[in-house]
């Protein structure tokens, strides 16, 4: 059993708290992922005994290694370089030998033995080729150490929640090349460990293995590492040799990127985190089924329905086949009963599954938790935002049951008063008692710093309901079902009415993040009604106002809109929700903006957060950063615990393009719209290859930085698709 250090015991109201660990807030780390496996080292690839850290190789929720350390004649190498491909597949390390003193004598001088570990993840295993090259000009002998364990601990421990008991391990089976480790959990299942020498090294034992290595002048001398991860004591698939993981796994990338756009600037800065981003939403894909895209590494690992959704809809103009698989996954997960215990209504859309052993045990809700309010109208308005993608009716006849379940729900569930509005109230104690985005026991709050009562009605919900109406409204139109396109656009327009009067802030010129169980409007600015702009339920006339107020300095902080005000009571840069800068969030606000024609303002956001990515290790944004000013700050500031890679975070970037080019798509007429295309002054012009419309493709390169509007050429078209560019 673990010792967590007293200091770390950390719970924070109704809050499932993620305990930032001080070490790990100073390791600099690389991570590898597929499918529902995932791996997370130090930076010279190993993983050291880990404890509490978020290091380790994990699946499905379950860490099944928490040791894997090399050795070099019983030292650790000295670090060299680590790098992760750009396509995310493989891990590289260099390291060397440090000295070997034999009395007085340097027997082995140091940088003499240069060390390559080489790791990807393919077919639930990890797979690594350790090679050593001998650069000394005589031959050299030096001994190989590989530690390792396995501790089976359960990722919401390593979040901070202590178990009230543990499962039982088994007698680590040690044989030839090869040492297993298992581990029966309080949920019955048996999770199960392999690591696997090939080719056998001579000394094994619990602990891990030993080899001697004779090594000549320029001689190299190899092994690879096999790690099997199994539930329920089976390893899925076959194993293979490291080379022929790896190239399963390139060729799996190749199919996933082949049908989407390709992005390439005169900006390398741009190049970068637009591949970046792109290998990022690749890594985090899972195929189990229909694909989508999981939330984020190592806390988020799984599906969660409004990071998905979400996730699917930033790529949705460059990549739809997501949005497509989202939209099915979801489908099949919606809620069919009334069940307190998982917030479960019958058509809700699912916050979050799990398969680890603390959700299957009950010990958190999680296992099948449907406590979001936001999801069921999301994943209508990602339907509706799909078929005018693609046209694809065949998909949404398919889907159409699910949807009139989720429309259902929003009426006879969401809203609980039948005031019009849709507000939550969690049904279980255990639940998240704020079922927003802002899920953080203390997000949500009046101005006087006192947390709202539920059930409260979140302004950005009112939008996605209204998205969701009218969006719904023109499937049931093409679906022939008139009538109720005609009631759902009514209702839509009376939505707006009363959302403006009930949420609108005269003297702030801004809308109330939230009405509470009273109906009184929590006045407080925050970036939630930046969601109503891309949603559209903001009237024209008040659009130009609460654009002005999203970009005063309270809420912009120079690398982008912060989650709340800097004058509100709650207001703290380091902070999870109050006061963090997230960039999804801001990559919606930069959609919205450009929706009402607030292009400066647009830019200005896709700018702060094109800066961020400049100084971001890889290119790679993170979930969230802390909202310190910019004038204050050199860099952004890194939140301790954020995902990195995070779904909704990596997308950002194509939602950033999105709006930049004012693309709309229309398959019906085979016509690509670009509605006052404006690139920033940093981008002088950017080729986008492989854009489809229904069979048809087109290469389009846009040019003119800085211009009120930029210039479109066509490269390439392929097929029946037309081009229109309006000034």
């Amino acid at each position: 059993m673990i010792q967590r250090p007293a200091e770390e015991e950390v719970q924070i109201g109704d809050q499932y708290y993620v305990v930032v660990n001080a070490r790990a807030s100073r390791r600099t780390k690389r991570i590898l992922s597929h499918g529902d496996l995932f791996a997370v080292f130090d930076v010279s690839g190993d993983v050291p005994s880990a404890g509490l850290e978020d290091l380790g190789v994990f699946f499905h929720g379950t860490r099944h290694l928490d040791r894997l350390e090399l050795y070099v004649n019983r030292e650790l190498p000295h670090f060299l370089a680590s790098h992760v491909t750009a396509d995310n597949v493989e891990l590289v390390t260099d390291l060397t030998n440090a000295d070997v003193i034999v009395g007085e004598h340097v027997q082995i001088p140091r940088d003499t033995i240069a060390i390559r570990r080489v790791k990807t993840l393919a077919h639930d295993r990890l797979h690594e080729r350790i090679e050593l090259r001998n650069y000394y000009p005589e031959p050299v002998r030096c001994e190989l150490l590989i530690r390792m364990h396995a501790d089976f601990i359960d990722i919401f421990e390593l979040r901070g929640i202590t178990r009230p008991s543990r499962g039982t391990y088994a007698t680590p089976v040690v044989a030839s090349g090869r040492v297993g480790f298992a581990y029966r959990g309080c949920d019955g299942r048996e999770r199960r460990t392999t690591v696997i020498a090939t080719p056998a090294l001579t000394s094994v034992s619990a602990d891990g293995f030993v080899q001697a290595v004779e090594l000549p002048a320029g001689g190299v001398w190899a092994v690879e590492l096999t790690v099997e991860c199994g539930l329920d004591g089976v390893a899925s698939g076959r194993s293979r040799a490291f080379a022929d993981a790896r190239a399963d796994r390139r060729e799996s990338e190749r199919s996933w990127s082949d049908g989407q756009a390709r992005f390439v600037s005169s900006n390398e800065f741009l190049n970068d985190w637009i591949a970046r981003s792109a290998a990022d939403v690749a890594m985090l894909r899972s195929e189990n089924g229909s694909p989508c895209i999981y939330a984020g590494i190592p806390w988020f690992a799984t599906l969660f329905g409004r990071d998905s959704i979400i996730a699917a809809l930033e790529t949705l103009a460059f990549a739809p086949q997501i949005a497509a698989g989202t939209l099915r996954r979801l489908a099949a997960l919606q809620g069919t009963e009334e069940n307190a215990e998982r917030d479960e209504q019958p058509g809700k859309i699912v916050h979050e599954m799990r398969d680890d052993e603390m959700a299957a045990c009950g010990e958190v809700p999680f296992g099948r938790y449907y406590g979001s309010v936001d999801a069921t109208p999301l994943f209508l308005v990602l339907a509706a935002a799909y078929v005018r993608r693609t046209d694809d009716l065949e998909l949404a006849t398919t889907l159409w049951p699910h949807l009139e379940r989720a429309l259902e729900w929003i009426d006879r569930y969401g809203d609980r008063d039948g005031d019009g509005f849709v507000e939550y109230a969690r049904e279980t104690p255990r639940g998240l008692v704020n079922q927003g985005w802002k899920d953080s026991h203390d997000a949500i709050f009046h101005a006087d710093g006192q947390l709202a009562t539920p059930p409260i009605a979140l302004v950005e919900v009112q939008g996605y309901v209204y998205a969701a109406r009218r969006g719904l409204a023109d499937i049931a139109r093409r679906l022939g079902k008139q009538d109720l396109a005609n009631e759902l656009r009514g209702r839509a327009a009376a939505l707006k009415t009363r959302f403006h009067d009930a949420f609108w802030l005269e003297d702030e010129g801004f809308y109330a993040v939230a009405l509470d169980a009273e109906k009184r409007p929590c006045k407080v600015v925050t970036s939630n009604p930046g969601h109503c702009l891309y949603t559209g339920i903001v009237p024209p006339e008040v659009a130009r106002r609460v654009a002005a107020r999203m970009m005063e300095d309270d809420l912009f902080c120079g690398w982008g809109v912060r989650t709340l005000s800097s004058h509100a009571p709650r207001y703290n840069p380091m902070s999870y929700h109050n006061g963090s800068v997230w960039p999804h969030d801001n990559a919606l606000l930069a959609a919205g903006l450009r929706r009402y024609g607030a292009v400066a303002e647009s830019l200005r956001i896709a700018t702060a957060l094109f800066d961020t990515s400049r100084c971001v290790e890889d290119a790679r944004l993170p979930e969230l950063f802390c909202g310190f000013d910019r004038q204050d700050y050199g860099t952004p500031v890194p939140y301790p615990v954020a995902c990195r890679p995070q779904a909704w975070a990596a997308a950002s970037a194509f939602l950033f393009v999105h709006a930049m080019l004012g693309v709309k798509f229309d398959v019906r007429r085979q016509l690509i719209l670009f509605d006052r295309p404006q690139l920033p002054s940093w981008l002088h012009w950017l080729t986008i290859r492989n854009v489809t419309l229904g069979d048809a493709s087109i290469d389009v390169q846009v040019s003119g930085a800085g211009r009120a509007s930029s210039s479109v050429e066509v490269l390439r078209r392929d097929g029946d698709v037309h081009v229109l560019v309006r000034k």
